[in-house]
């Protein structure tokens, strides 16, 4: 499937004015990916250089108006998006396929635009959104050509035990446990619907679906379903770890560079 049509995107037969100091405004979604190597994440953030950032400026530029852009979510340091879905608006109809091709000669090679579309005023990519999935990639066998983009993890793991570990995360809904400490959210829970790995030659994937994610909290549980495939902790200590709601009972996070966002959903689809 081409990657364009994997994101299942809100859309809507016309665009609704929005007036605002007497200028008609239009809201549009904007997919593209970008390889996270090189950015502090996706949200602005003050003395670094984000995939938020980069892409404000040059639509800004662009359009010769100041645009900003709100995503779908936020991805930390060094995470990659193979579709990121956001929102902006701008008082004028846009030439979609004119603008994609300009701003993929302008943004730099790490980030490629697929689509925008105009949408009602009243859609966005944040709120709207009803699921996204992650994966996390691992390599088992030394790969130069790997390094930025998986994680070297060469120790046998137990693939089968990890598998009946993540099935304990359906059975929950509170992860506060795999949570950075400190953060300014109103509810740890979260409803997973789908978590397994799959092993293909030398390397392994881990897919998790969730209608929200806490910060960390994808590379915390993978960390601690690694100490599951290593026999450091069993699958009964893994859901113990869970029903601890403590951060300090779960296992490490594991790099960045090895995370993907993959898919977002939303009720209305392109097929």
């Amino acid at each position: 499937m081409n990657i364009q049509n994997r994101i299942l995107l809100s859309i809507f037969a016309a665009a609704k004015p929005l007036p605002q100091y007497g200028i008609i405004y239009m809201r549009y979604f904007i997919t593209f990916s970008y390889n996270g190597t090189h950015y502090h994440g996706w949200q602005y953030q003050p003395n670094a250089t984000s995939v938020q950032e980069t892409m404000n400026k040059a639509l800004s530029t662009l359009l010769n108006s100041k645009v900003e852009l709100m995503g779908a979510g936020r991805t930390d340091t060094g995470v990659h998006a193979k579709i990121m879905v956001a929102h902006f608006d701008f008082e004028n109809d846009l030439n979609d396929q004119s603008l994609i091709h300009r701003l993929n000669a302008y943004l730099p090679p790490d980030i490629a635009v697929f689509k925008i579309i105009a949408v009602q005023d009243t859609a966005h990519a944040r709120f709207d959104a009803k699921e996204r999935t992650y994966e996390y990639h691992i390599h088992t066998f030394k790969n130069v050509f790997l390094n930025d983009q998986s994680w070297y993890h060469h120790p046998p793991l137990d693939i089968d035990l990890m598998n009946q570990a993540s099935k304990m995360l359906l059975r929950h809904i509170d992860f506060q446990c795999f949570s950075k400490v400190n953060t300014d959210v109103n509810t740890f829970n979260c409803k997973i619907t789908t978590a397994h790995w799959q092993a293909k030659k030398q390397q392994l994937v881990f897919t998790i679906t969730a209608d929200r994610f806490l910060r960390n909290m994808v590379r915390a549980i993978v960390g601690t379903l690694i100490n599951v495939g290593l026999h450091k902790i069993s699958v009964a200590d893994f859901e113990t770890i869970i029903e601890s709601r403590n951060r300090s009972e779960a296992g490490f996070s594991v790099p960045a560079h090895g995370l993907y966002l993959t898919e977002i959903k939303y009720d209305d689809i392109i097929p």
